[in-house]
């Protein structure tokens, strides 16, 4: 994959679409349907070469580039720290995985044996998400530290929300996958949020034309 602006404004679109949407399923219980097939999607997105491949084009990505305008904005103080802090939380946690390839074996044969279910099943059924939730926890969960989600209660304690916003984390992984691949880092994300920012207002307005 290129590693060039547009491709890392596209992974950080995707991260910060996997961080709001597991914020909408903690304090509502429910999430955007289209934009959660789509991120669920990239976990079985193998053999691509592009983030529009990864999630069937930009478009799909739309909410998240508007989430990179809103959250890199000024250079100040995010407007929303809760999923600044679930997206760089999963940067950090993919960077511990690429340092374990015992848990990256153990990752890809994972979800290699959830590809059987989707070809059964559907990419959303509830025992799919149940399966990608399980390999989240046997696998990202123990590299540590966790990632703490916020949210109403009788959500979280709710066994197929908790394996949804396990699953739209693992995607989260995924996306910061992407995000390494393009030369995504830290300081690329503290120093080049104005590229950032301008790339992504670029993709939308091609989006819009």
């Amino acid at each position: 994959m290129d590693r060039n602006d547009h491709n890392r404004t596209l992974a950080l679109a995707a991260l910060f679409q996997c961080a709001s949407l597991v914020k909408d399923l903690a304090w509502r219980g429910s999430c955007d349907e289209y934009e959660f097939e789509i991120l669920i999607g990239s976990l079985f997105a193998f053999d691509a070469e592009t983030p529009e491949d990864v999630y069937r084009g930009a478009s799909s990505l739309r909410p998240g580039l508007e989430r990179v305008q809103s959250q890199l904005q000024n250079g100040g103080k995010p407007p929303d720290m809760e999923i600044t802090r679930y997206a760089v939380g999963l940067i950090f946690l993919e960077r511990k995985l690429q340092k374990r390839p015992d848990m990256l074996q153990k990752l890809g044969d994972g979800l290699q044996g959830a590809q059987r279910q989707v070809d059964y099943f559907t990419i959303t059924h509830e025992s799919v998400i149940a399966r990608l939730a399980e390999i989240y926890k046997e696998t990202i969960s123990e590299l540590g530290p966790r990632i703490v989600v916020q949210g109403e209660q009788n959500h979280l304690s709710n066994p197929e929300i908790a394996a949804r916003v396990r699953a739209l984390l693992l995607a989260g992984i995924r996306a910061a996958v992407l995000w390494r691949q393009a030369a995504g880092s830290r300081w690329k994300l503290l120093l080049g949020r104005k590229r950032l920012i301008r790339q992504a207002d670029h993709i939308l307005q091609r989006l819009n034309t």
